[in-house]
């Protein structure tokens, strides 16, 4: 995915579960997919480039602010972001805009087993995962995810 995005000029945060291990530096549980940040403005030439690499659009009925796609066994989630004038990022939802960060995106890129990754900053990805949602499962998810990054310096 790096190679693909970066190739192409295309901007993209990994985040989630994936983004955790990749700040560890050793996978720390399991996966049910791939969260990856992208502006909006990309999405028709990602949709290209995926679809050039074998995946297919596997949108969910209930999606709101991203979409997914899927090749093989392995589900990858877009979140799509967008920019505004005074530095916020946003997700537009259906119901309007959800604030992203109100700072500058992290261009920090972590390795994972030979794999680089642009990754979402530490803080960003804490104050995410300090954020409780209502399904017991991802809470979980969440909680442990916290607890495995409030480890790290």
């Amino acid at each position: 995915m790096h190679d693909l995005f970066t190739g192409s000029g295309i901007d993209y945060w990994l985040f989630g579960g994936w983004a955790v291990d990749f700040h560890v530096g050793s996978i720390t549980r399991s996966h049910d997919d791939i969260d990856v940040a992208v502006w909006l403005d990309d999405h028709d030439r990602i949709a290209g480039l995926l679809g050039a690499e074998g995946w297919r659009h596997a949108p969910e009925a209930d999606e709101d602010g991203g979409t997914g796609y899927e090749r093989d066994t392995v589900r990858l989630e877009l979140t799509f972001l967008v920019p505004e004038d005074g530095g916020e990022v946003y997700v537009p939802l259906l119901a309007g805009r959800a604030l992203w960060s109100d700072e500058p995106l992290s261009t920090d890129l972590a390795e994972l087993s030979g794999v680089r990754a642009r990754v979402l900053g530490l803080a960003e990805l804490k104050r995410g995962k300090s954020r409780s949602r209502e399904d017991p499962v991802e809470a979980a998810k969440d909680r442990a995810d916290f607890a495995t990054l409030s480890q790290l310096g």
